[in-house]
């Protein structure tokens, strides 16, 4: 065998363990929809809701924001516990320690990936699972791989291929039949549902800038260390800055922080925790492999199983918009990632 077709091997096993990560990511992430929907019916954030929207339901759409800030808030907690206890396994606390001393520049990229992760894209899959329901929730950051891919093109110069091109195209026809529909009829009745779509928009725009700064990141820095930086700095964040104003602005969201601290909510929030943590691992460490827009692209396939999931678990089959919509995102991410192997050998121009 020679140099060449050694190098062909090499490529081609780079290329499937980083798309092997990323249906990792697919079905981990599907996964966490079933305890991000479960959540919302469990003690204190259901009693959390009805007090703040009564005694006449008119505060509704601030009691399904401050629901949505509080799980968002709880969520981060659970995940950097299940992220910590997995770099404790491998042994990475002395990595994680040395990246944040030494590392300056590649910390600041993750706590800027939390920014965009955190408050923008969770906080928007909380509301538009609030407002509108679970199946929408899911399929409305479908949209995340046009944002990562062409921000990862114009900043770094990540490769778009022609083939890549026409999936981002696809996916945004899907996006269109996502949202559009739904958010005229939505506007036309005057219904405060409207914010779920803001909060699916926030979704797609939050994950696809955070996927590209985290790939600038994880050019120096290892992908289970980044992940942990990137939550550790949307705990503070959350836990910090955003609760601490919350409730200096008068709402009683510290008494239920503390109340969330029950057996029955701290199961559920374990299981979200875990699952969406070791769904972030898996897409971290797909994008030095296969590149951003290749990494989401992948990834976009938990549509699919979270379809499935809803139905499975909670049996909720979703609008007829949502699944055509949805099949046309996937069969983009269908087409972004159909290149031929030896197309990847470089993931960057010139």
């Amino acid at each position: 065998m020679d140099i060449q077709e050694l190098r062909k091997l090499e490529i081609k096993k780079r290329v499937n363990k980083g798309y092997m990560w990323a249906l990792f990511t697919a079905v981990l992430w599907a996964l966490w929809y079933v305890p991000g929907t479960i959540i919302w019916a469990i003690p204190p954030f259901d009693a959390m809701w009805y007090d703040l929207a009564l005694p006449d339901y008119s505060n509704a759409t601030t009691a399904t924001m401050m629901c949505a800030v509080l799980i968002t808030a709880f969520n981060a907690l659970t995940v950097i516990i299940a992220l910590l206890v997995w770099n404790g396994v491998l042994g990475k606390f002395g990595e994680i320690k040395r990246t944040l001393k030494e590392l300056h520049p590649c910390s600041k990229w993750f706590f800027a990936a939390s920014m965009f992760g955190g408050p923008v894209a969770i906080l928007g899959a909380f509301m538009a699972i609030g407002f509108i329901g679970p199946a929408f929730g899911a399929v409305s950051a479908l949209l995340y791989p046009v944002a990562g891919s062409i921000l990862a093109y114009f900043w770094y110069g990540e490769k778009i291929s022609k083939r890549a091109a026409i999936g981002i195209f696809v996916i945004i026809i899907g996006g269109v039949t996502i949202f559009g529909g739904g958010i005229m009829a939505e506007l036309g009745t005057g219904s405060v549902a409207w914010l779920g779509y803001v909060g699916g928009l926030m979704c797609a725009l939050g994950w696809g800038i955070e996927g590209a700064i985290a790939g600038k990141g994880l050019d120096i820095a290892e992908p289970d260390v980044g992940i942990t930086i990137r939550f550790l700095g949307e705990n503070i964040i959350w836990w910090l800055i955003i609760i601490p104003i919350v409730a200096l602005a008068g709402y009683p969201i510290v008494e239920y922080a503390i109340a969330a601290l029950n057996p029955l909510s701290i199961l559920v929030l374990s299981f979200a925790g875990i699952s969406f943590g070791y769904c972030y691992v898996a897409w971290y460490k797909s994008f030095p492999l296969v590149g951003v827009a290749r990494g989401q692209g992948v990834a976009n396939l938990y549509a699919i199983f979270v379809v499935m999931f809803l139905y499975l678990f909670l049996a909720q089959v979703p609008a007829w918009t949502i699944l055509v919509g949805g099949a046309l995102c996937v069969l983009g991410s269908f087409v972004m990632i159909s290149e031929e192997t030896g197309e990847m050998e470089s993931l960057r121009g010139e």
